[in-house]
């Protein structure tokens, strides 16, 4: 036989898109290392952050697991390694992880704990990071914006970690927040994804539906609370699965 393989043609500006996804990928990566090195090795990462995370009742194991780590309180910590080691200043703007103050750029997530959110494949798409000092003008959480790799309606927050363990119990527990993944997991429940800085959508809960049709929604049992979690059951029997709500 004598077959001939066409070579499908890739526009300039479709190369572009991939280039930079790529690239976010690759500061995504080295963020996290960098994160969980100051986390576990820095005087001010053992002092604060693990120190923080330990008193919640975080094992090291555990926090290893999920690649968590910690920005320094500094302006630019973060920011001078990124630079020394010829990362382009905009995509830095674009992943989240740096921003403009005063002209100059500097840490977006300054003195916080950092969640990396890994995609379906196991890369790092995107960053949840947590205050850890109290401020009331500061929000508690920052999530990395929307950009060419990350789509927070699109990611379940443990999704990776969570796939064979969903498939084997055949239900997914949906919690809201990063820690209660990890927590979970901890205590040895492994079948757990969150939503995490998003209400639950529609695309969330068909990554759900690749696993099992069986869902069990786990909130916290407050007025906000209850309301989302009869907002996700709604959109869930949307979907065709089999919901069961859960209030703590």
């Amino acid at each position: 036989y004598n077959v001939q393989i066409e070579e499908t043609e890739v526009s300039p500006e479709q190369k572009i898109i991939q280039q930079t996804a790529d690239s976010l990928y690759i500061i995504n990566s080295f963020a996290q290392k960098f994160f969980t090195e100051t986390l576990f090795t820095s005087d001010e990462g053992q002092d604060i952050g693990l120190s923080y995370l330990k008193e919640r009742g975080f094992r090291e194991d555990i926090l290893r697991k999920f690649q968590i780590g910690y920005n320094p309180e500094a302006r630019d910590t973060f920011t001078k390694a990124a630079l020394a080691n010829q990362f382009n200043v905009e995509l830095l703007q674009k992943s989240g992880l740096v921003v403009l103050r005063d002209e100059k750029p500097a840490d977006n997530y300054r003195g916080r704990i950092i969640f990396p959110v890994h995609n379906q494949s196991g890369k790092i798409a995107g960053f949840g990071a947590r205050l850890i000092r109290k401020n009331d003008r500061a929000p508690k959480y920052i999530n990395t914006p929307e950009n060419d790799i990350y789509v927070k309606s699109k990611i379940l927050y443990g999704s990776y970690f969570a796939r064979q363990a969903i498939d084997k119990a055949d239900e997914c527990l949906l919690v809201e927040g990063y820690t209660d993944v990890v927590s979970l997991h901890q205590a040895g429940i492994e079948n757990v994804v969150a939503s995490g800085g998003t209400s639950l959508t529609p695309d969330q809960l068909r990554l759900v539906k690749k696993y099992t049709n069986n869902l069990t929604i786990i909130y916290d049992g407050d007025s906000a609370g209850i309301k989302a979690a009869l907002r996700g059951m709604d959109l869930a029997l949307e979907e065709s699965l089999n919901v069961k709500l859960v209030l703590i």
